[in-house]
Formats: C-alpha cells, structure tokens, sequence
C-alpha cells in the first residue's frame, strides 16, 4: 500500500507540471542569488563559445596542401600558423564543458533537494529552472553544431600529428599554444563523441547520482521528466504559448524537452521509452512533429540517434514507429 501511495503521489506530481515556467523573465530570489549568479556568469560565456563554434570555419585548404607538399616549408609553416589558433579555440570550447558541468550539478543540487516535490521546486525556483534549460538548450544547440562541422575532428588531428612530428625530430613550435598529451588525449575523446556537451551532461548527473547516495535517484529523474512535462504542456496549450513573447522561445522549449528527455533516458536504468518512465513520450513526440520540419528535425535525429534505451525491446513498438525517418 505504501508503494501505491508513493507511486500515485508521483504520478499527481508529474501531471503538476501544468504550470507556466517562464523561460523568458524568471528572476532570482534572495535564496537563489548566490547559485544563479555563479551560473550565470558561465551562461554569459555560453553565447561566446556557440558564437566562435558557429564561426568556425576550419584550415581544411592549408591542411589539404600541407599533406599534398610535405617538402615545402613554407607550406608546411602557413597550415601550422592556421591550425594553431584554431586548437587554442577547441581547447576553450572543452575546458568550457568543465565549467558547465559543475553549473549543472550546483543546479542539481537546489532543484533535487529533500523537502519539496520536483514540481514544487522548478515552480518555486523558476530561476533556476530557466538556467538549468539554458544549460540544455547550450548543450543541444552546441552538440548540432559540432556535428555539421567535420573541421573540427580534422583540425585537432593534424595538430596532434604535426605535434608528435615535431617532437620526433626535437622541434618546438610556440610552447604557449602547445596542448600536453594528456590535455590532448581528453580532447580527442571529447570531440570523438557525436553529441560531446550532451555525454559531458550525462556523465555530471550520472556523477551527481553517485556522489550523493543520501539524495534518491527518483528526485534526480522526476526533476528532469517533470521539466519535460512542463515544456510539452506549455508548447501544447495555447494560453500558455500565447505568454511567449518571442517564436524563438518555442525553439527554446523544443531543445529543452528533447534535452532532459535524452539526459533521463541516460540516467534512469531503464530509459525514458519504457511505460514506467513518468514521460509522455508519444505526446513529446506529437509535439515535435506539430512543428515546422525544418526547424524540428535535428531534435528528432537527437531522440533517434543519442538517446540509449530506444532499440530495446522494451521500448513500444508504436514509439519506435513515430520515430522513424519519413
């Protein structure tokens, strides 16, 4: 009786998820100043790393002659001076995942405390809320990119050639800009993963779980389901998407829902797809594929292709329809 109360209780929390979050203005209160300010000073960065990422146009040509002109040292000297600013970028954009990940778990920390239901906490802290979506729409729209730019991969393996080259026959370049073979290794693992930010996200709420066994499992996976139940309730009720003041906002929620939707299924032993999990997947599906396609198809690839628990047997075979390219 005690597990059906605790299972209904849960289940009443999750539908609490009809409330409007307001993603756009949420201010901190007195008690959440101290965590949103340290957060926010890594959001503010946030929107410089997606703008370099954006920018990032690669030394495909020079690298290209390079390889075709391994005698001409001038050549060789042109790639090396364009690859090289271009690894000091890649170094930030990881040492910046660093950051984010300990952002998120501070967030973690607030919004999966004892005491207070998740609803209950992303209600009451909307502050918070709003930069823990920040922190997943990053993550999602960071991922999208890196994953339409080969240059990347390609740049960062050059470098790492050109380094060991370098060493074999006891040449330096600009020690300064040189990143270490440990540093490096993190890296090439780093940007070897298809969706880096969101592995990055997972692996930190996965850590949060283990390190703080006081702090039960659910409070962590009912903070993430009921923060996509609110964007899916918010997208599909048109009093709530009227408060939107920007049509970006909608993208914004879009990523959100697919975000912690992805991060539970990776989290939770038994994934987001299974009947048990307190996530509307078909609605969240619905959702998506009410959308402009264009604006909703690297979201449903992000469902498609990262998330972990998909292929299982477990998982109804009507989802898996709903999931499948047109």
């Amino acid at each position: 009786m005690g597990n059906l109360i605790k299972v209904l209780t849960r289940d009443i929390d999750n539908n609490g998820g009809n409330f409007f979050l307001d993603f756009e203005n949420a201010q901190p209160s007195q008690s959440e100043t101290a965590v949103w300010e340290s957060v926010n000073k890594v959001l503010m960065e946030a929107r410089v790393i997606l703008d370099d990422l954006q920018a990032y146009r690669g030394a495909g040509e020079e690298i290209r002659q390079a390889i075709q002109s391994p005698g001409v040292e001038r050549v060789q000297e042109k790639a090396w001076s364009a690859v090289v600013p271009l690894v000091a970028k890649l170094k930030s954009f990881y040492e910046f995942s660093q950051k984010l990940e300990s952002s998120l778990q501070c967030l973690l920390d607030v919004l999966t405390s004892s005491g207070s239901t998740p609803t209950q906490h992303l209600e009451q802290k909307q502050a918070l809320a709003r930069q823990f979506a920040h922190i997943m729409h990053f993550t999602l729209r960071f991922d999208e990119l890196k994953m339409t730019n080969p240059a990347i991969q390609n740049d960062f393996s050059y470098y790492r050639r050109t380094i060991s080259r370098m060493r074999i026959n006891n040449l330096s370049g600009d020690a300064s800009n040189e990143v270490n073979n440990e540093l490096a290794n993190r890296m090439s693992l780093f940007y070897a993963c298809a969706t880096p930010m969101l592995k990055t996200l997972s692996d930190a709420t996965s850590k949060f779980v283990s390190d703080n066994p006081d702090v039960p499992l659910e409070n962590t996976t009912d903070c993430l389901s009921t923060m996509a139940s609110v964007c899916k309730v918010m997208l599909e009720t048109p009093e709530y998407r009227s408060r939107f003041t920007s049509e970006e906002t909608v993208l914004f929620c879009l990523r959100v829902m697919v975000g912690v939707i992805i991060l539970y299924d990776h989290v939770h032993p038994a994934g987001a797809f299974v009947k048990t999990a307190n996530i509307d997947m078909k609605g969240s599906i619905r959702v998506l594929k009410e959308q402009p396609p264009s604006s909703v198809e690297g979201l449903l690839n992000a469902l498609r292709y990262t998330t972990k628990h998909l292929n299982d047997e477990t998982t109804s075979k009507q989802i898996r329809n709903m999931l499948q390219p047109n």
